[in-house]
């Protein structure tokens, strides 16, 4: 059973800094895409929220069950390091529901969240060894439930990469000051 505390840091830490990236953008621009084919800031925070909250729901599900045997090979995995590197860029499995979409303090407040119940999910399960449970990423390979935690932060890592870049790409703000 893995040690939870490096998880669970993981966890604060890239929620930490996605939040700090995201408080570059205005809310005026927070549904603002930055080119014809990207994400605003708004569909990149209601991504994470949506991914998160199908990991978490997974991991409930699976670990109500008696886990299912997956022969050593069928248990490799792509590394973590891929997720956060945002090297290889990829297409979301999961469609983002417009109706996710809202202000920017709401959204922001909605997936602090998330991330509680996320958090909820390792204590109440803290005397469990949640590593025999498994099931497939779509392009990961098969994780256990605490890499699918790793992931989760990987994943936020990779898109805080992201929030810069739209921070970077949005029109600059110009507040002029009158006397």
């Amino acid at each position: 059973m893995p040690a939870l505390v490096p998880i669970t840091k993981k966890l604060e830490l890239a929620q930490f800094a996605l939040l700090r990236a995201a408080d570059v953008i205005s809310a005026e621009q927070w549904q603002s895409r930055p080119a014809v084919n990207a994400w605003s800031a708004g569909e990149l925070i209601g991504h994470l929220m949506c991914v998160e909250r199908a990991v978490i729901g997974s991991a409930d599900r699976y670990t109500q069950k008696p886990p299912k045997h997956f022969p050593v090979l069928k248990r490799w995995h792509l590394p973590m390091m891929l997720v956060e590197a945002r090297v290889i860029r990829r297409k979301s499995p999961i469609p983002l529901d417009p109706e996710m979409l809202g202000e920017k303090e709401e959204m922001l407040a909605e997936l602090r969240e998330v991330r509680e119940r996320t958090l909820a999910f390792i204590e109440e399960t803290r005397g469990r060894d949640l590593s025999v449970y498994r099931w497939p990423h779509p392009f990961l390979g098969c994780l256990n439930a605490y890499e699918w935690m790793v992931m989760i932060a990987a994943h936020e890592i990779r898109h805080t990469k992201q929030m810069k870049e739209i921070a970077g790409k949005l029109p600059k703000v110009i507040a002029i000051l009158q006397k």
